[in-house]
């Protein structure tokens, strides 16, 4: 396995990790995880590219060797986190942006609100959320109530094998051997024969403040990066979306610059159980636009 280093920053208040693969002086390639996963997912991907990357890729606050929140989570905050976090690693020129599923979501935004910041972007199946009903907001507001009240909390584990062994079961196709990298990368022991995952329980917590569609397809409206759709084989993002093709189509339409693609025998994790194919559709879409990346 390709080695990798820690860099640690303030980001607006909260100490975030970066981990990072290759040499500082080779192009940038940041990587952004999805919920409840870490920065390290991204190892197996990294050590199948074939050119010289800098890659780093953070923990989300809340996740990983990233700083929890002192209170509660709200998904405005990772487009600021971004743009922070950009400051520090690529201040001087636009990034080239893997995001998959929360972090493909976060890095859609960002691409539309700061579009001179992004040169390229890869979005494996975090393509946005399906839309929610204004008659769903009362019950909405009152689970997050309740949940103020109670906590919501992660279950724990008696070791790191029974962690790798969720993972295994989570992706099939993970493999012994990279679920039990993982683990430790995952969960932490809080105690003798407790293991507790490295992620703030409060990420369960309901967001009282429905997803707008329409604001989401006004700042995709305004990414100028060439962008790529990374699709798994399981059609998880269609599921994802309530099976609504029409949908989908509006929110392909929102892109200026939209190529799509699709990994066979890959689930929604494509990163660790296809990361020969998922590495490749990276870099053969960045070779196509190479100018982008320098």
């Amino acid at each position: 396995m390709k080695p990798s280093k820690s860099l640690f920053f303030d980001v607006r208040g909260l100490r975030h990790h970066v981990r990072c693969w290759g040499e500082p002086d080779a192009p940038k390639l940041i990587m952004l995880h999805g919920w409840m996963d870490v920065s390290a997912s991204f190892q197996f991907a990294v050590d199948e590219l074939k050119d010289d990357w800098y890659v780093m890729a953070p923990d989300w606050r809340g996740f990983g060797l990233s700083e929890w929140a002192k209170e509660v989570y709200w998904f405005p905050d990772y487009v600021a986190d971004l743009d922070c976090l950009l400051e520090h690693i690529s201040p001087d020129n636009p990034a080239t942006i893997v995001g998959h599923s929360m972090g493909g979501n976060v890095a859609g935004l960002y691409a539309g609100i700061r579009p001179e910041r992004v040169s390229c972007l890869l979005l494996a199946e975090g393509f946005g959320l399906p839309p929610i009903s204004p008659t769903r907001a009362p019950r909405r507001m009152q689970k997050w109530l309740s949940q103020i009240e109670k906590a919501p909390t992660l279950r724990p584990y008696a070791s790191l094998q029974e962690v790798a062994s969720r993972l295994m079961v989570n992706t099939p196709d993970l493999g012994e051997a990279h679920a039990n990298f993982l683990a430790p990368h995952w969960a932490k022991e809080v105690a003798p024969g407790r293991f507790e995952l490295r992620a703030d329980p409060l990420h369960k917590m309901v967001n009282p403040v429905l997803y707008r569609t329409e604001e989401a397809i006004a700042i995709w409206n305004q990414i100028t990066a060439p962008v790529l759709w990374i699709h798994s084989s399981t059609d998880w993002v269609k599921r994802f979306l309530k099976e609504d093709d029409q949908l989908l189509e509006k929110y392909r339409a929102a892109y200026g610059q939209l190529t799509e693609c699709r990994i066979e025998g890959a689930s929604h994790m494509m990163h660790h159980d296809q990361p020969v194919k998922f590495a490749k559709v990276i870099e053969d879409f960045l070779g196509k636009h190479s100018a982008q990346t320098q």
